[in-house]
């Protein structure tokens, strides 16, 4: 095992994932409900590609990590988790952008009038409902997972394996669903982009 890299201090770790975790979903859930009306010189849309391309890297990430952690390679499986999570830092960064500048997409809506109407949904058909589910577990999981993901990482710097072990049997499932949904939901909602 790894010498810790941290100090533990629960009480602290406590306050700043908890400050973290809720300034993060306020950001998003605040900003979502904003664009910007600005005219940039590239396609706003960039960000959304960017998102998922980060979401593949993660998704790719914590494979190798948990490859390397079954392997025993310890600092390789720490060095992969800490890179998944500056690659997470940085999906919310190009997240927020694209809400801003580009504001949100519905699916289903051929016409880009931001409603779906009755001939939109008859022309997207079941792709509609199964998209929607995907969304809001996609979304759900990504917000509520946040704080236990920093945890886990928590556990594992300060050198609570034991505890970092089995957070992480429950955790990685949830982020590994979240990273993997990513890119299929941009996928789908691609042609939706105005």
């Amino acid at each position: 095992m790894l010498a810790p890299s941290i100090q533990k201090n629960d009480k602290k770790a406590k306050l700043l994932i908890g400050i973290f975790s809720v300034v993060v979903f306020v950001a998003v859930t605040f900003l979502s409900k904003f664009s910007l009306e600005v005219e940039l010189p590239f396609d706003k849309h960039i960000f959304a590609l960017i998102n998922a391309i980060l979401n593949t890297c993660v998704c790719i990430l914590l494979v190798v990590a948990l490859i390397a952690v079954k392997n025993n390679n310890y600092q390789l499986h720490k060095n992969l988790m800490l890179f998944a999570m500056l690659l997470s830092v940085l999906f919310l960064v190009t997240y927020i952008a694209h809400h801003l500048f580009a504001g949100e997409a519905k699916y289903g809506d051929a016409n880009f009038d931001g409603t779906v109407d009755a001939v939109e949904v008859e022309l997207v058909g079941n792709t509609r409902p199964f998209y929607l589910i995907l969304l809001s577990t996609h979304i759900v999981l990504a917000a509520t997972s946040l704080p236990f993901i920093l945890f886990t990482a928590y556990r594992g710097l300060t050198g609570e394996y034991a505890r970092h072990k089995d957070l992480a049997k429950r955790m990685w499932p949830i982020w590994f669903y979240v990273a993997a949904t990513g890119p299929l939901v941009y996928w789908m909602i691609k042609p939706y982009y105005n």
